[in-house]
């Protein structure tokens, strides 16, 4: 079994406690531990979080930068502010056939399982601590989840983020290149979204970039669960507000330079029939314009896609 404790939380957010995100250093530690665990050949087969904001980011970090989808992480609410005896509930009910199990969750909780589970859990305490925040524990257990008794488990290995490197291997989980970010961030998709008119004339869609300084188009990582296309569908409605049939085909590719090293960028056309209200958008503050295929271009701060947007109008076009 694996235990992670969620990374470092932002307690001047003004939010309530289960509410509260990560900071940016806590969402680094969770990815650094699941390179770790990738690279260690510790994925697990099921992971149980929390659903409080700082826990259910957590896992979703730790199991993007372990190539693994966050669509199975399952959400159970017996895992916030837990009891041990509420702990030791939620793993009775693992099936039988799942062999290594991740719990994210919080203190105290996680610290009494650990030492209600093993007889060796002091011997990994650091400055009095078992489990600060992003530590993950690593524990041999009994075959059945629905008989643990004290002291049933091995304590193997307790992990520390201070302990793993702060650099990301590229590629990933082992290459020697070593980038800012985990290695899944520099794979992108973006998508141009373009509309007719009822004169027939194709309109194509620019957002503010998220520092207001430039139009750009729809981009963003391509998640490690979702394909390309799917991934730029879902750039689409979050950062433009719009949705509809991203083509399948590849329209142009490039490279952008981020987090100190070169994005490769897969760019697909998507023919828009649906656009939220400015009220709705939840980025509206991005604005958004549609422009003949010219201004487009013009605007766009890539030269790269400059081209792309203008052999899409051309195709749209003919």
């Amino acid at each position: 079994m694996l235990i992670l404790r969620h990374g470092k939380s932002d307690w001047g957010s003004g939010v309530e406690d289960f509410n509260r995100p990560l900071k940016n250093r806590g969402k680094r530690a969770a990815q650094r531990m699941g390179v770790w665990l990738w690279q260690q050949e510790l994925r697990p087969d099921l992971v149980i979080s929390s659903p409080a904001e700082r826990a259910i980011n957590t896992a979703h970090k730790c199991c993007k930068s372990m190539d693994m989808p966050v669509s199975g992480i399952a959400r159970d609410e017996r895992v916030y502010a837990a009891s041990l005896q509420a702990l030791l509930a939620v793993l009775a009910d693992v099936p039988q056939e799942h062999r290594r199990v991740m719990l994210v969750g919080h203190n105290p909780g996680l610290e009494e399982l650990l030492m209600y589970l093993t007889d060796n859990a002091e011997e990994f305490t650091v400055d009095g601590k078992l489990l600060p925040t992003a530590t993950l524990a690593q524990l041999t257990m009994p075959e059945q989840w629905n008989d643990l008794a004290p002291g049933c488990a091995t304590l193997n290995v307790v992990r520390r983020p201070r302990e793993l490197p702060e650099g990301f291997p590229w590629p990933a989980p082992r290459g020697e290149e070593v980038r800012e970010r985990p290695a899944y961030y520099y794979t992108q998709s973006a998508v141009i979204p373009y509309r007719i008119r009822d004169n027939g004339e194709a309109e194509f869609l620019v957002v503010g970039s998220s520092g207001k300084k430039h139009w750009v188009v729809p981009k963003g990582i391509k998640e490690p669960e979702l394909s390309p296309q799917d991934s730029a569908a879902r750039e689409a409605w979050e950062e433009a507000g719009v949705r509809g049939e991203v083509a399948a085909e590849l329209l142009g590719h490039y490279d952008a330079v981020k987090w100190g090293a070169y994005c490769s960028v897969d760019v697909f056309a998507m023919r828009v029939d649906e656009v939220l209200d400015d009220d709705v958008w939840e980025e509206s503050h991005r604005k958004r314009r549609w422009l003949s295929a010219q201004q487009a271009a013009r605007d766009l701060k890539q030269p790269e896609l400059r081209a792309i947007l203008l052999e899409l109008a051309e195709r749209v076009g003919s």
